[in-house]
């Protein structure tokens, strides 16, 4: 969640890779916000259409802008849990780009330093 000012609120999708961290600030920089917190639970859960560790890479809601870190495209693949916590899905880096049509953003802290962190928030 970003907000522009005192009367807009905008949220964001940040994918990133999973041995990585948001890096709110830069969240925050690159919106142009004068503040920046994870949503709760149930808003990002409407937002993006399923539960908390189902949150699929892609945007379906005109509400919740998507937001891709550039590093995740060194990877010639990425993989993302599909909508469950049992079954992961593996895609082509670049079909994954010209599917979802993310805007890309530097948004990630220190990687390698967070073993286990989720991939996406």
């Amino acid at each position: 969640m970003v907000k522009i000012g005192k009367k807009i609120t905008r949220y964001i999708l940040a994918v990133i890779p999973g041995d990585a961290r948001v890096d709110l600030q830069a969240v925050k920089a690159l919106m142009r916000g004068t503040y920046v917190a994870f949503a709760s639970s149930d808003i990002a859960e409407r937002l993006a259409g399923s539960v908390t560790g189902t949150i699929l890479p892609f945007s379906f809601n005109p509400e919740l802008e998507l937001i891709v870190d550039p590093s995740l495209l060194e990877n010639e693949e990425i993989y993302f849990n599909a909508a469950r916590l049992d079954r992961s899905l593996a895609l082509k880096t670049g079909d994954y780009i010209a599917l979802a049509k993310p805007r890309l953003g530097r948004i990630t802290e220190g990687r390698g330093t967070s073993p286990g962190a989720p991939s996406h928030s």
